[in-house]
């Protein structure tokens, strides 16, 4: 769901108890609409990310700031100019808007006290984070609305800061609760959770249709309310206006099949049944960074490789082409021994064949002297279609023995593209991006330019976690990586893991020649399964062996192993066991 205004509330409540007198140490723009603040407290550090992406805007503390750019962006240079080593003072909300403001005190370039407010303002699509003066003039934005995008409010350096249109609604936490039901009962016409949605301020629909299923069992029409009805609807509000003066709310993720986080919540949500489990957290930040990891991760991912996914993309669907035209032509030369036969018949009869002819019916002693209607050039001889046709079938007979090798070749390297784009979409970081072009210029598939000086990388190491027996496991990134984790990095009696036939990670658990508990193999299964394509899947086929069980078939593309000594485990990929294991 977006973050509402009644979780806003809530959410302005835990950072304000935890930020307000802290001093922002470093500022980070990780992606084109999103901020992060490296935060110092007496109790602390802290790292504030706020977005304002069209598909997740929001403002909460992470305990996993994204990779930055190599260069940082103008704005993010401006910002740290101002607010470097300044102090935030408080932060702010209109009512139950869905806006945000952190007050921020610092000094100028010589030594003045200036002030500063950060405006978060969390609209879906209309998103932004705006810094204004004290003046109340904008200094610059995340998102720049000029008179083309917006005739009625503009968002410019140099232009006033106005806030957006306000919604003739009503703010539950100053209005008795009496008033806001005659408030939703006057709106005639309309089934109740809509009612709640167009009368209160900061209600999401979830929560309106959650207050309306139990309230009446059902969203009936505001006009069936019944003195039942209303009390339990006061009741409802009632709870929600408590909650947020005591601000004992619980942050609750909704997750649907086990697996695929669905929504989130600041309180028990009942109207799906048992399609959709909860979850609770300890605080909102931590809900909202678990929520949105994957979809953030995503996002920054597919805004840094578009054009290498493009190429990738590319290459993959001219090798699934080439694959398909093979198989169509091998499958054509299965009739080649019908060619071989009409030859032969041809030459047994020629003695009363005539050229000319646009075809022959001759009796076929393969098959009880059946007659066999065989086509034939007219403007050859008898003898000449048949040597057209022992050239035809000699051709389809080196075509058949080559086509074999040439489809297998196809179907390893669209296994290679496939685990390439897999590698590209779980890239958590310019870096490892970097390392898969890198891997791209070596297989030909990318071509440097004549001017390129750029350095080589330096390597990264491989993910290393521990397990809760305490043995070290390796995940590679890549498939360069992967193929110098199992060759290179890992002993014989390691033992190594990998999501059954889909790209993904090698994994491997450091063994030390012991006999690995089965705790570890399942964390490390855990591990293959969440660093793979199958990522979102409920349940993952996972296989495991020794290291020296593995394979480099002769010319395969890196990270290509074979194996045929296994055992094979199902796991669930599960972000959070992943990072509990990661080293610190």
């Amino acid at each position: 769901m977006p973050l509402d205004g009644l979780t806003l509330c809530l959410l302005r409540q835990e950072l304000s108890e935890k930020i307000i007198g802290s001093r922002i140490e470093k500022i980070h723009q990780p992606a084109k609409d999103e901020l992060v603040f490296h935060l110092r407290t007496r109790e602390g550090a802290y790292r504030l990310l706020i977005s304002a992406s069209a598909n997740s805007p929001r403002a909460h503390l992470t305990a996993s700031a994204p990779e930055n750019p190599a260069t940082p962006p103008m704005l993010c240079m401006l910002l740290r100019k101002h607010l470097s080593s300044a102090t935030i003072t408080g932060i702010r909300q209109l009512g139950l808007d869905r806006i945000l403001f952190f007050d921020i005190a610092g000094t100028n370039e010589i030594g003045d006290a200036v002030t500063f407010t950060l405006c978060v303002e969390i609209m879906a699509k209309h998103s932004n984070i705006i810094l204004v003066n004290s003046d109340g003039i904008i200094v610059d934005s995340v998102k720049r609305i000029d008179f083309t995008q917006s005739s009625v409010r503009q968002i410019l350096p140099g232009f006033r800061y106005e806030l957006p249109p306000q919604q003739d609604k009503l703010n539950i936490s100053e209005v008795e609760v009496c008033n806001l039901v005659s408030a939703i009962k006057s709106r005639s016409g309309k089934h109740l959770s809509s009612a709640i949605l167009d009368t209160l301020q900061g209600f999401s629909p979830l929560i309106c249709r959650e207050i309306a299923e139990k309230s009446t069992g059902n969203d009936i029409a505001v006009e069936e309310l019944l003195p039942v009805h209303i009390e339990k609807l006061e009741k409802e509000l009632e709870a929600i206006k408590k909650m947020l003066e005591n601000e004992n709310a619980e942050p609750t993720m909704l997750i649907r099949e086990n697996v695929k986080p669905f929504d989130f919540t600041f309180m028990d949500i009942t109207q799906y049944g048992f399609t959709v489990s909860a979850k609770n957290y300890g605080s909102f930040s931590e809900l909202l960074d678990n929520f949105y990891y994957e979809k953030d991760r995503f996002e920054r991912t597919k805004q840094r490789s578009q054009s290498l996914l493009k190429t990738i993309t590319s290459a993959s669907a001219r090798a699934s082409r080439k694959l398909q035209s093979r198989k169509a032509e091998l499958e054509a030369c299965a009739d080649k021994d019908k060619l071989r036969i009409n030859a032969e018949l041809i030459l047994a009869n020629q003695y009363q064949l005539q050229k000319g002819s646009f075809y022959y019916d001759l009796p076929n002693f393969y098959d009880n002297n059946n007659i066999i209607r065989i086509p034939a050039d007219p403007a050859l001889s008898p003898s000449a279609n048949a040597q057209k046709y022992f050239k035809d079938y000699r051709k389809s007979k080196t075509a058949e023995s080559m086509l074999g090798e040439l489809i297998e070749q196809s179907e390893q390297e669209l296994n290679y593209l496939e685990s390439v784009i897999d590698a590209v979409n779980r890239a958590d970081g310019y870096t490892e991006l970097a390392e898969i072009r890198s891997e791209l210029y070596e297989q030909g598939y990318l071509k440097r330019a004549k001017n390129d000086k750029s350095k080589k990388l330096k390597p990264m190491p491989p993910l290393e976690y521990v397990s809760d027996d305490g043995y070290t496991i390796l995940v590679g990134r890549n498939n360069i990586q992967n193929e110098l984790l199992t060759f290179k990095t890992a002993r014989k009696d390691d033992s190594w893991f990998h999501v059954q036939k889909m790209p993904g990670s090698h994994v491997v658990v450091i063994g030390n020649g012991e006999i690995i508990p089965e705790s570890t193999c399942r964390q490390a299964a855990v591990l293959a399964a969440y660093h793979s394509s199958a990522r979102e899947s409920a349940q993952v086929a996972v296989d495991y062996t020794e290291v020296r069980e593995l394979k480099k078939p002769n010319g395969a593309k890196p990270g290509k192993v074979i194996y045929h000594t296994y055992n094979t485990m199902w796991v669930t990929p599960d972000r959070e066991i992943c990072e509990k294991m990661k080293k610190k």
